[in-house]
C-alpha cells in the first residue's frame, strides 16, 4: 500500500525515504500512467528503482483522458497498424487484469451519407493532409470496422460489430437526429477511473520490496556532477539523487525537463484536448447507456459518453504550449454543444449544466506543418548520455497502450543494466483485479462474504471502488466505524482518513479530485472542502492556517482550471 502517512509526525516519509537512500539502478521522472507502469514493472524484475512526480500520481495528461481504452479505429486511416493491433490486444487484456475499471464499453456510430469520402480518405492516408473535412460514409465506416473486428479478435472479448438502417437506429436511440441513414455499433473498453486504476498500478510496484520508492510533489530541477537534483515542493528542500539510468516519462513536459538537465531536445509537439462533463438527464437517457462516437462536421472524432449518472463531451484537438496551463475555454464550450445538437437536435444543454470542465496536452511528437489529426499516437523511446548515466525519453503513450509501453521501457532499461526480465506483466492482474468477480454468480458471493459489517449495498460499492482491494477496507471500516460525509454521503469519514493514510494524498484536490471523483461528478461544494479539510488535518496534522489554506487553493484550482465557481475561490479573487 501507498504508505505516506501512517506515523503523522513524518509528514513527508516518502521524501525522507528517497533521501535516505540517494543513490538508485533507475531513476523515473514523471507519475503518469506510463511512467508509474514502468515503476510497477522495473521493481517486479527486482530492479532498484525510484519514481519522483513533481505534483501528484496521475495529476498531467494521464488525469485529461477520455476515460477510454480504445483500439484507436481512426489510427487505421493513419496507417498506425502496429499501434492499432497493439491498443486492441492491451485493450482485450486490459479487460481481463484490471476488470474492476475497465469494462466493454458499448460504442455507436451515427452515420449520415453512404458514400462520403470515399475518395478523400484514401488521399488523407496517403498523403496525411486533412484538406477540405468530408465527413466519412457508411462504406468507409464499414471497411474501417470490419478490419477493427480482424484486429479485435481475442476469442470473443468484445462483440463484433453491428451495422443498421436507420429504422433500427431511431428504435434503439429514438433521440438521434432523424436525419442518420445508419448507426454502426461496435466494442471498445471503458475506464471510469483512471487515476485509481493508476494508483492501482503503483501500489503494485511498492508492494515488490523496498526496492521501489516513489514520492509525489518532488521535481527534477537540474544536475549536479554525475547525480539528478531532486527538489521537494512541499517543503522547498533539495537533495540529489544518483542512478545508472534516468528515464524521463514527463510527457508533454518532456522537453522542459531534459532543459532543466541540460539536455535540450526538440522532441515534443502535443495538442490540447478538452472535456466538459454535464448534468442532463434527459441527455443521459438519450445515449441509452451506449458512448456515442462520430465525426463532426470539421472533421474532427468526438464524443458523447455517459459516465458516472453524468454525460462527458469531447474532445478538441488544438496547438498548445506546454509552459502554459491547458484550460477548456468558452470556444471550446460552443464547440460540444454544437456537436450535441448534430447529433441530438432536439435536446437543450445549458451552461449552467456544466459540473466540471477539464483540458490536457497530449503527449504528442513534434509534427511540425502535419495536422493534428494525423500526428502519431504511437510511441518512442529516445536514449541519450546523461554524464555517467544513459537517459531513455518516452515519447508518445496513452493509456490503452501503458502496459506493453512499460514492458518495451523495462526491457530497453534491463539491457542497459545487463539484467534479464524474470516476471511478466502479460496477464497479471493489477492491484483490485486480483481475483475480482467477473460473473453475476462470483459478484454475490463476493458481497455476502464482505457484507457482514458494512451492508451488501456498501460492500458492493467498495468493490466497484477499490476492486479487491476493498476486503481490506471493509475489515477496517468494521473496526473503526463508517460514518457518511455530511456534503458527500456516498464516502464515509473513515474512508477518506484511510485513504489520507494509505494514499500518498498531500493536498486537498489530491482526495477532490483523483483519489475520489467527487469534483468530476460536480459534487465539490464550499461545506464540502471544509468537511473534508477537517478530516484531512487531522490525519496529515496540518495547522489551522495550513487547513484554510488548503480549503482556498481547493477552490481557486476548482474555479480557474474546472469551471466549479465556490465561494471560497471568490475570497481568493478578492483577497
Amino acid at each position: 500500500m501507498i504508505d505516506q502517512a501512517t506515523q503523522p509526525e513524518s509528514r513527508r516519509a516518502t521524501v525522507e525515504a528517497l533521501r535516505a537512500h540517494p543513490n538508485s539502478q533507475v531513476l523515473i521522472i514523471g507519475g503518469g500512467i506510463n511512467g508509474i507502469a514502468t515503476f510497477r514493472d522495473l521493481a517486479l524484475q527486482g530492479v532498484d528503482v525510484t519514481l519522483v512526480e513533481r505534483n501528484d500520481y496521475c495529476s498531467g495528461a494521464s488525469a485529461a483522458s477520455s476515460h477510454m481504452i480504445h483500439g484507436g479505429i481512426r489510427y487505421l486511416e493513419n496507417g498506425e497498424f502496429r499501434l492499432v493491433k497493439e491498443s486492441v490486444t492491451e485493450r482485450n487484456g486490459l479487460i481481463k487484469i484490471a476488470p474492476h475499471y475497465v469494462k466493454p464499453l458499448e460504442t455507436t456510430v451515427p452515420i449520415f451519407s453512404t458514400f462520403s469520402g470515399i475518395v478523400s480518405a484514401p488521399l488523407r492516408f496517403l498523403t496525411h493532409k486533412s484538406g477540405k473535412p468530408q465527413e466519412r460514409g457508411a462504406l468507409l465506416i464499414k471497411v474501417g470496422l470490419s478490419l477493427y473486428d480482424a484486429f479485435s479478435r481475442d476469442g470473443g472479448s468484445v462483440p463484433r460489430h453491428k451495422f443498421v438502417g436507420k429504422k433500427k437506429g431511431l428504435a434503439a436511440l429514438p433521440k438521434l437526429n432523424p436525419g442518420i441513414k445508419y448507426t454502426a455499433t461496435y466494442f471498445d473498453a471503458s475506464v471510469h477511473d483512471p487515476e485509481r486504476l493508476a494508483l492501482d498500478v503503483l501500489q503494485d510496484g511498492l508492494a515488490a520490496g523496498p526496492h521501489a520508492r516513489a514520492s509525489n510533489y518532488v521535481e527534477a530541477v537540474g544536475v549536479d556532477g554525475g547525480s539528478v537534483r531532486l527538489r521537494d515542493t512541499v517543503s522547498g528542500d533539495e537533495f540529489v539523487m544518483t542512478a545508472d539510468v534516468v528515464i524521463n516519462a514527463s510527457g508533454p513536459w518532456t522537453d522542459l525537463t531534459n532543459a532543466a538537465l541540460g539536455q535540450p531536445t526538440s522532441l515534443m509537439g502535443g495538442t490540447k484536448g478538452s472535456h466538459i462533463v454535464l448534468d442532463n438527464p434527459e441527455l443521459l437517457a438519450a445515449t441509452g447507456g451506449r458512448e456515442i462516437f462520430f465525426e463532426h462536421e470539421d472533421g474532427r472524432i468526438v464524443l458523447i459518453y455517459p459516465l458516472k449518472g453524468k454525460v462527458m463531451v469531447g474532445t478538441t484537438d488544438l496547438e498548445a504550449d506546454p509552459r502554459d496551463k491547458a484550460v477548456c475555454t468558452e470556444e471550446e464550450v460552443d464547440y460540444f454543444f454544437d456537436l450535441i445538437q448534430h447529433v441530438f437536435p432536439d435536446i437543450a444543454v445549458d451552461r449552467r449544466e456544466i459540473v466540471y470542465r477539464f483540458s490536457g496536452i497530449r503527449p504528442l511528437p513534434g509534427h511540425g506543418d502535419l495536422a493534428p489529426g494525423f500526428v502519431s499516437r504511437d510511441y518512442r523511446i529516445v536514449p541519450t548520455p546523461l554524464g555517467a548515466s544513459t537517459m531513455l525519453s518516452l515519447v508518445g503513450g496513452k493509456w490503452t497502450t501503458f502496459r506493453a509501453l512499460a514492458e518495451h521501457l523495462t526491457n530497453d532499461t534491463l539491457a542497459l543494466l545487463k539484467r534479464e526480465r524474470t516476471v511478466e506483466t502479460l496477464g497479471r492482474p493489477i492491484g483490485g483485479g486480483v481475483g475480482f468477480p467477473t460473473t453475476d454468480g462470483a459478484l454475490t458471493v463476493w458481497v455476502a462474504d464482505n457484507s457482514r459489517e458494512v451492508g451488501k449495498e456498501r460492500a458492493a460499492q467498495l468493490l466497484e471502488r477499490y476492486g479487491t482491494r476493498a476486503s481490506a477496507i471493509i475489515t477496517e471500516l468494521a473496526e473503526s466505524g463508517d460514518t457518511p460525509l455530511q456534503f458527500a454521503p456516498a464516502y464515509s469519514r473513515q474512508e477518506i482518513e484511510h485513504i489520507a493514510r494509505t494514499e500518498a494524498v498531500v493536498h486537498l484536490t489530491d482526495v477532490l479530485q483523483r483519489r475520489t471523483s467527487i469534483a468530476f461528478t460536480g459534487g465539490a461544494s464550499d461545506e464540502l472542502l471544509t468537511e473534508l479539510a477537517s478530516i484531512l488535518s487531522t490525519v496529515l496534522s496540518w495547522t489551522e492556517d495550513e487547513t484554510r489554506a488548503e480549503v482556498r487553493a481547493a477552490a481557486e484550482i476548482l474555479s480557474t482550471e474546472h469551471g466549479v465557481q465556490l465561494e471560497a475561490a471568490e475570497t481568493v479573487a478578492n483577497a
